[in-house]
Order: structure tokens, then sequence, then C-alpha cells
């Protein structure tokens, strides 16, 4: 199933070298995906989730494309792990599947959700993989998405049910774990912009999906405690916010702009509050009594994860009824996802969380990645643009950790080109190539680089 046709021999040839030799030795790399991206869902007993929902509304995935098959990784996984492994990279940020282990309302543990698991961490461990686990990649059940989803309470306890189940089976194995995968995006992008599944438009249901996400991963955490888990963290992604201009008003929107994307997740997690800019238009909107469940959001973690891609840049829209700000297109390249490349939003948010939120704790760059137009020519893919972006960010961590920042750690998105959401099986953000008709895997030029760089 794999095109092993390497560009190169030499660890010299790799542009990643130089800036792996700077960091410590300790410094981990590792590669991240999603289960819903890659498993594949048309098998082994999984459930449906409300992204299957989604995806069957019209115009709301590219080509009305879904994750029922996915990469098939649910039946290649010993192939991608081999993949992982022969690149050099020591650790794998992965993610269960809720729908998976509990395919229904009432009918109990899926056996073979339970048995695949199983088979994919015994995989890692066998490999040498640190096993880094994230356990709500959006794939929420859709008999919790049809009971109110996010915007329940009850949810945030039914992921605390499920936190339980994982650490009950899997939890001695798991290294790393983090409740939630980027926060902002199961709740502002999916109840405001309406982009992700379950693809609202309401201020409401936005303000509550904002607060039960959090309360979510606090109680998730509270019972990681409880079994005697010590390397609990979180996983937040973050967006560099630039004004448009340099008037007071567009600077006080791209502060907003700062406090619903980031400053939100920042801010409960670590300081148990909420930003009182986003606060002063969310609290009409809030669950009652939202204070009391700040102290839990804000339950110790042992490490930080932070999520980057792109900058945005924020201009005012007087249309815009709640916030009014836009995001607009910048001058700096692009990515094929049309987003622009900063490296220097890295070091902003690196650098603010280990000053402000947490000094304490190890940081780790959890994901960082582009999508790239790439294409398979005589059985190779050529996707330097990628190299250069993984480059170039990990020069700003380089810079970073010579200040004394700790960065613990980086994983590169992704593994393989998968399901990119709304955008279907269109983007490819993958080190390894994916014929979605044959499910072969052919590694690209990125690839091999990370492999000469981390196997001198």
């Amino acid at each position: 199933m794999i095109a092993d046709d390497s560009p190169m021999n030499s660890p010299m040839n790799s542009p990643l070298t130089s800036m792996i030799n700077k960091l410590p030795a300790s410094f981990s790399f590792g590669v991240a995906t999603s289960s819903y991206q890659i498993e594949g869902n048309s098998f082994g007993g999984c459930g449906r989730s409300h992204w299957d929902e989604f995806a069957r509304q019209p115009d709301k995935v590219f080509n009305n494309e879904d994750g029922a098959i996915g990469c098939d990784h649910y039946h290649l996984f010993e192939t991608d792990l081999d993949l992982i492994a022969d690149a050099g990279f020591d650790s794998y940020r992965f993610s269960l599947s809720w729908p998976r282990l509990l395919p229904e309302r009432a009918g109990g543990v899926n056996p073979e959700g339970i048995a695949f698991y199983d088979r994919l961490i015994d995989g890692m461990l066998a490999r040498g993989l640190t096993p880094n686990a994230t356990l709500y990649h959006w794939d929420l059940p859709l008999y919790h998405a049809a009971e109110g989803g996010w915007q329940a309470r009850d949810t945030a306890s039914y992921f605390a049910d499920y936190t339980d189940l994982v650490m009950r089976h899997f939890g001695d194995r798991l290294a790393m774990i983090a409740p939630v995968n980027e926060p902002w995006c199961v709740s502002f992008l999916s109840h405001y912009w309406g982009h992700h599944a379950p693809g609202l438009t309401s201020i409401s249901a936005t303000a509550k999906a904002m607060h039960f996400i959090q309360l979510a991963h606090g109680l998730s955490v509270q019972v990681m405690r409880s079994h005697g888990h010590k390397q609990i963290g979180c996983v937040l992604n973050k967006e560099f916010g630039v004004p448009a201009d340099n008037s007071d008003e567009t600077a006080r929107l791209t502060a907003l702009f700062d406090g619903i994307y980031n400053r939100w997740f920042e801010e409960s997690v670590f300081k148990g509050r909420y930003p009182d800019d986003v606060l002063a238009i969310l609290a009409p909107y809030m669950p009652e009594k939202f204070e009391l469940d700040l102290p839990i959001i804000a339950s110790p973690l042992d490490w930080a994860g932070v999520n980057y891609y792109t900058r945005s840049v924020i201009a005012p829209d007087k249309d815009e009824p709640h916030f009014g700000f836009k995001c607009i297109s910048g001058n700096l390249p692009k990515t094929d996802m049309g987003w622009e490349i900063a490296p220097e939003g890295l070091s902003y948010f690196l650098r603010r969380l280990a000053s402000r939120y947490a000094p304490d704790l190890p940081i780790y760059v959890t994901e960082n990645g582009m999508a790239n137009s790439d294409r398979l020519i005589n059985g190779r893919v050529d996707d330097a643009a990628r190299t250069a972006y993984f480059a170039n960010h990990l020069a700003e961590i380089c810079s970073l950790t010579a200040e004394g920042v700790p960065v613990a750690g980086y994983y590169a998105w992704s593994l393989l080109d998968n399901f990119e959401w709304a955008f279907g099986y269109d983007k490819r953000f993958g080190l390894v190539h994916v014929d979605f008709k044959s499910q072969k895997r052919t590694p690209k030029s990125s690839y091999y680089y990370w492999q000469a760089a981390l196997n001198p």
C-alpha cells in the first residue's frame, strides 16, 4: 500500500536539519491526525456523529463527501504507524472516536471499538511511539446532538462519563491526554459562523456552546485526575489577529477578535474567568450561574498545547450584528486553504502563553501545517512549499527556546491527506499522499525531509 521511492538519502539534504539540531535533545517530534478524518466510520460498529448528519445537508461539504471511508485507517493503521516510526517521529497525537466506543444512546460499549483502540495503542507502544490522545476531535454522537449537543449542560456530563470509559480501558497506556481539540472550532465556528457541524448561526447557541465545551474540558480533567493521570493538557487553536488599518476602532475590534478566538479559552482554562470584552456581548445569552462552573474549567493542567496555522486581518463591518468585525484577505503568501503564512504569530502566542497564562507548564505545538495543491507525478509528490512552511515555523521555535520559552515538542499536521471537514477530500495537509480510491499511500518530499532530519 506504500509507494517507497525516496528522493534523498542524506540528512544534509533536509532544510529541517539545522533547526532540529538547535533544539534540546529532549524536544519531541510527532505527527497528528483525528479519528473522523482518517478512520472511516462505516465499519467496526461505529455509530453516527453530527458530522455525518451535517455532511448530508446540501452544499455543507465539498462534493457532499463525508468520513464514511476516510483513509481507511481502521484497517490500515499498521501501515500508518510504520510510516510514523520510519520517518523518525517519536510521538503520535491521535483522537478516539466517541461514537465508535459508544455508538448507541442506550446500547452500551462497542467491543469492536475497544478492540480497535487496543490494537492501535499497542501498535504505537510496540514501535516506540508515545501515545498522545485527544478525547474529542469534533465527532459528537448523533444521539447527543439530537438532545441539544453543546448547547446542553448534560452533554458535558456525558463527556465526563465517556472520559471515564476511556481511562478505564486505555488510560494506563496513554502518555499524554487532552480532552478537547480546538474548542473555538467546536463552539464559535460551528454555532455562530456555521461552517462546521451542527452548522448553526445563533449567538445564543454560540454562548452556550462556548461555555459548555469548556465545562466538558474541566469535568474531563477531573475524571482523568481521579484515575491518577499526571500528563493532562489542553489543545487550543490560535489565530493571530492584525488590524486592517490604524484606527482606534479597528484596534478595538482586533482585540475583540483575539478575545473570542483566543483569550476566552486561555482565560477560562488558566485563570478561571472569561474576558470582559467578550462577556459584555455574550452575557445575555450565557447559561444561568455559569460563574459557578469556572473553578471546574480551571482545573490544573500538566501541559499546554497550541494549534497554529495562520493570521486574520480584521476590519470593521457595520452589517455584522453582534461583534462588528469581519476577516479580510491580507497580502502575505497563502496556502491552498487561502490562509496567510505568518510564522511570527506562533511566536506571539507561545510567548504570551508562557508569560501570562501557563508560566510553569511545558508547551507543545500540537498542530502546525499547510494545505498545498499537491500533485502525484510519476510516483512522486514534490511539496517543497510545505517543507518551507515547517522550516519557517521551526525557526520561530528555535528562537523561542533560546529565549527560555518552554516549548517541549512539535506535531506536524498531518500524517495523511484526509477528510478536511467542510472542504471534503479537496484540501491536502498530509506528509503522505493518499489516493482515496485505492487508499495507496505515497510519502511526499516533505515526509522524506523529516525522515532525513530525524534520522541523522
